[in-house]
């Protein structure tokens, strides 16, 4: 009786030990994420440097580094950090889902309290091992059949990719505008008696406040319907999006199925109050005289806590009678599912093919690699979008195809692309935007050098449309768009034209042009073009230096930069 005392007392303390392992990791990749949140700055020369390992979530991430080696053939920078949690998991099962994921800690924390309010019968069956858990190995099997097409789709369901994505594309803009609203209302509200309360209040959610300036990102709202869903569905099922359907999940579970570290079950201790199953956040079926499925636990420790009996126990190399390291999915399954990946690379490009993008529009970060290898590495984890100091780049839509679904690209109408910013290049994870310096972007030249070393990093160029610009279709006196333009020599120049009114009086006008062979493609003028609407300047991926056929002149003779 002492021993079984103790036992339980144990695993109760291992229990509050993986809680707080939830909480600081969660809290970690909070912090990480917060250092991208870079105001947007009246200063560019005070740009802070990214010096925190913000991509550490990410870096960790096998399924991330698997399958960026399948379409690339290569280990990017710090992607070997996987090999801890990889060799983790074959001895020691899928920790990493009960105590590091902030994803898995996320659905945990809210399964938890809905299983407050679901009782008896009915919260014992959904916590049992069902036959929808199998769709995960499905979805991973799609996943690595496309990523052997050179297609990395991976992103779009990997757990930490969606969180960082969800997180910076949508919670943290959401939190902006409400801060921003709450303390402009403050300093309007007449609240009497309270104001020397709410002014200190204010002032608190001012501080907490993530950016200085709102944010906003086109193309959210299926961001944001796919994360509401999976937080929805722990209404109904604990940790559905964990146990039905996360594509890290299921490599994880294959990895397990080496684990030395099990669950070993003592049938003569046990007296079926089936609390294990009740608090179970796997359904992986620990209690005696049930099969217990290795793969799909997640090392939550609950079941061993909430045994009175100690009729289970985690043991190292603990007997099998009871249990299954096979996962329950058959080959054929497997080999449809990862058919289907290899098939929808092909199908998807028949629309919109990655070495001839049919938008113009699609303008890439600087650094950007060539169209085909981006989407080989871009996993939309938005860390780049996130970064940006000038609000400047936005999730695609079907700009860059279904394929490039929520890819980055420059919206220069919200924001340009910032001369000496390269933070972006800095936070990529995979490569897809390949790490730059300033020197090398060449945007402007460093201060005592009449020019940079070799030509600019261009990402597009600019056009105009003189049926909306003021000089050409009203006549009007305008010269916005070159105060705004970053290059030396601009890339804006004006032609002195005489023109005549309809008062019949002349009058001479600046009419601007564009140099193709000086234009960086930054999105200056347009983010500045005074014309409400649609800008009477707009910039497209022509010139762009990662793709040399996409060129507007055969020939350009970059002239000298002066300083």
């Amino acid at each position: 009786m002492n021993d079984t005392l103790k036992a339980f007392k144990h695993y109760r303390r291992l229990r509050w030990l993986r809680r707080i392992s939830q909480a600081l990791f969660l809290l970690l990749f909070l912090f990480l994420l917060l250092q991208t949140n870079i105001d947007a700055l009246d200063n560019p020369d005070a740009l802070p440097e990214i010096a925190a390992p913000v991509d550490l979530f990410l870096e960790l991430d096998p399924l991330v580094a698997i399958t960026t080696v399948i379409t690339t053939h290569s280990l990017y920078r710090n992607l070997f950090l996987a090999l801890i949690v990889i060799v983790g998991t074959l001895f020691f099962g899928r920790f990493f889902c009960g105590w590091v994921c902030p994803m898995g800690t996320i659905n945990h924390a809210i399964s938890a309290m809905r299983s407050g309010m679901m009782k008896g019968k009915r919260r014992l069956e959904r916590n049992r091992w069902m036959p929808y858990q199998r769709i995960k190995y499905g979805i991973l099997a799609f996943m690595l059949g496309s990523a052997l097409f050179g297609s990395l789709q991976i992103g779009l369901l990997d757990p930490i990719a969606l969180l960082t994505r969800s997180m910076a594309l949508v919670v943290l803009p959401a939190w902006n505008v409400i801060t921003h609203d709450i303390y402009a209302w403050s300093l309007h509200a007449d609240a009497g008696a309270i104001d020397f309360l709410l002014t200190p209040v204010a002032w608190i959610v001012h501080s907490v406040m993530i950016r200085g300036g709102s944010v906003v990102f086109d193309q959210t709202f299926l961001i944001l319907l796919l994360f509401a869903g999976i937080l929805l569905a722990n209404r109904f099922i604990t940790r559905f999006w964990c146990r039905g359907l996360c594509p890290l999940g299921a490599l994880l579970g294959l990895l397990s199925k080496t684990s030395i570290l099990g669950l070993e079950k003592r049938p003569s201790l046990c007296t079926g109050c089936s609390k294990c199953e009740l608090a179970c956040q796997g359904a992986d079926n620990p209690m005696p005289g049930e099969t217990w499925h290795q793969s799909e636990c997640h090392l939550c420790l609950n079941c061993v806590a909430s045994c009175p009996e100690a009729g289970i126990s985690f043991k190292l190399y603990p007997s099998r009678a009871e249990s299954t390291q096979e996962v329950s999915i058959s080959r054929r399954a497997v080999l449809a599912s990862a058919g289907a990946g290899l098939a929808a690379v092909p199908a998807l490009r028949a629309a919109v093919h990655p070495d001839r993008p049919s938008d113009p529009a699609l303008v890439r970060p600087p650094g950007s690699l060539p169209e085909r290898e981006f989407v080989s590495r871009c996993i939309r984890c938005g860390e780049c979008m996130n970064v940006c100091p000038n609000n400047a780049l936005h999730p695609t839509l079907l700009q860059a195809g279904a394929e490039g679904i929520w890819s980055p690209m420059l919206i220069p109408r919200i924001g340009y692309c910032e001369p000496t910013c390269v933070l972006c290049s800095q936070v990529c994870p995979t490569g897809a935007i390949d790490e730059i310096t300033e020197r090398e972007k060449a945007w402007v030249p460093e201060a005592g050098k009449e020019e940079t070393d070799g030509p600019p990093l261009r990402i597009g160029t600019a056009f105009y449309d003189t049926g909306r610009c003021l000089p050409y279709a009203m006549a009007k006196e305008c010269i916005v768009c070159e105060e705004w333009c970053p290059t030396t020599p601009k890339a804006i120049y004006f032609e002195e034209t005489e023109v005549q009114n309809r008062e019949g009086e002349y009058l001479w006008l600046k009419r601007p042009h564009v140099d193709p062979a000086l234009c960086v493609g930054c999105g200056a003028c347009t983010y500045a073009c005074p014309v409400k609407g649609a800008p009477a300047i707009y910039v497209t991926a022509v010139g762009e230096t990662r793709n040399p056929r996409n060129r507007i002149l055969l020939e350009q003779n970059r002239p000298r930069r002066e300083s």
